[in-house]
């Protein structure tokens, strides 16, 4: 339950720090730093709720994942 806790937190904190950045106006929404920052706090927050059995926030991290793969795959 502890690495699951990290997983999770890290995953979380990713996000949040991305988010921070944006709405500050620090970095903008199509800067691949954010869009990484978002696939690798969702990945890690989609693995973290599926070693807790949180199907429901699997499928909203998955998404979240998957958007920002795509969002950056487009931006080469």
């Amino acid at each position: 339950m502890l690495f699951a806790n990290i997983v999770n937190s890290t995953g979380v904190l990713l996000i949040l720090t991305a988010f921070f950045l944006l709405t500050t106006g620090k970095i903008k929404p199509d800067n691949r730093w954010y869009l990484l920052m978002n696939l690798t706090g969702a990945t890690l927050a989609c693995y973290g709720s599926w070693l807790i059995h949180a199907i429901p926030f699997v499928f909203l991290e998955g998404t979240w994942a998957i958007v920002a793969l795509v969002a950056l795959l487009r931006k080469k």
